[in-house]
């Protein structure tokens, strides 16, 4: 059964973007049609690969990479996956040890995980109170033994915008290939690969106005890299099986007009959202922003309600679609695992609530989502003075 959205107020862009129009427009042939498996050799598969082609140059073009560099996955996750335990197989016996951050992504963390379980020494850098990497830490962290340094471009939670470039610089200094994970960071900021000096950058397409189930990694040219499926040559042999003609042309429609909106959107949704947060905390004591002013995504904002659990806020407010980046099981609030890293308190951290903006939000939806959050903390607050709350920690959704 199908809910009534049309008066929800969607504040959720870093979980999911809308699929733009002209994405969906521009897949449907590849859904009717335009059948061809690219790998054919007549004018089906012919036409299927250069819609392939023309997609490829566009998310190339969105990073500044060439179109060679560009291998289409299933998604973020996948790409990391390839990216990580690719780069591992591929690296030699001398170089044993992992970089990565405190608060990356479990598209990151857990293939980390997998491979520190298999003897791999992981050395993880902390995060300053900001949200944003130690790069003193990191750089201290770097050696001759480190394989492979793993830091996201922007925290998916805070929109914390990590110094990936200067940490890069320093790790390829010592021989190891560099990857980030971008996939919060593609369409809101300008990414150029060159600029970053990295190896491999992972891409999302339901993060920036694409489908989801299609996703893309860039490989630097004579990066070492094994695949983690075999089959036949598809995407350079690295990610073999027939490719996901539909999804790739939205992925390649979806970077096209990320360049177009990076030109005039950052700075339109920067705007609704500091009008959010004055709004918010000039009517709410206490409250605390954890999104830096500085060095961060322009849509996101993170901030914690004093005195109550986020989750709560959220449930009493069903015309409102945001996240908490908490967990509950069997009926336990657990704190955002993010901010535990921050050494925010756990019961600090209960109270949080991300609002990621979009580009549909407008003036008037920050005005009414205000309205609605002051509301539900206001009759939270009047209904139970005093809680109790876990201390436990867990895995935030991104």
């Amino acid at each position: 059964m199908r809910i009534d959205d049309s008066n929800v107020i969607y504040l959720d862009h870093n979980a999911t973007t809308p699929v733009a129009p002209e994405v969906v427009e521009a897949m449907m042939p590849y859904l009717r049609s335009e059948f061809g498996n690219p790998s054919s050799d007549h004018v089906f598969g012919r036409r299927a690969r250069q819609a392939l082609d023309e997609a490829r140059a566009s998310v190339a073009s969105l990073i500044g990479a060439e179109p060679d560099e560009v291998i289409f996955t299933s998604g973020g996750t996948e790409a990391n996956n390839l990216a990580i335990r690719g780069s591992a197989s591929a690296a030699p016996s001398t170089r044993d040890r992992i970089v990565t951050s405190t608060v990356e992504h479990p598209a990151t963390s857990a293939p980390l995980a997998l491979l520190g379980a298999s003897g791999w020494r992981l050395t993880r850098v902390p995060v300053a109170g900001s949200g944003v990497l130690d790069l003193d830490a990191g750089l201290d962290a770097l050696g001759d033994d480190v394989a492979l340094v793993t830091v996201m471009l922007a925290q998916n939670e805070t929109g914390a915008v990590m110094p990936v470039a200067a940490l890069a610089t320093a790790a390829r200094a010592h021989g190891a290939i560099v990857h980030t994970d971008a996939a919060q960071a593609v369409g809101k900021i300008p990414v150029s690969v060159d600029d970053l000096g990295v190896d491999l950058l992972s891409i999302a397409g339901h993060k920036c106005y694409g489908p989801k189930g299609i996703g893309a990694l860039y490989v630097r040219r004579g990066t070492p890299l094994s695949p983690l499926v075999v089959g036949a040559s598809q995407e350079g042999g690295l990610r073999p099986g027939t490719e996901n003609v539909a999804g790739i042309v939205g992925l390649g429609v979806a970077a096209r007009l990320a360049m177009d909106y990076l030109e005039r959107e950052p700075a339109r949704v920067g705007r609704l959202r500091d009008k959010l947060f004055l709004a918010l905390s000039s009517r709410i004591d206490g409250m605390v922003r954890y999104t830096p002013d500085d060095d961060c995504l322009a849509n996101t904002l993170l901030v914690s309600f004093p005195g109550v659990i986020g989750a709560e806020i959220l449930d009493q407010i069903p015309n409102l679609a945001a996240s908490t980046g908490s967990a509950c099981h069997a009926g336990e609030h657990l704190p955002n695992a993010t901010l535990l890293a921050m050494g925010v308190a756990p019961q600090v951290a209960l109270g949080a609530v991300r609002l990621s903006l979009g580009r549909a939000t407008t003036s008037e939806d920050i005005d009414a989502s205000v309205e609605l959050l002051v509301g539900s903390y206001e009759a939270l607050v009047a209904a139970t003075p005093s809680r109790s709350v876990s201390h436990k920690s867990e895995g935030a959704p991104r």
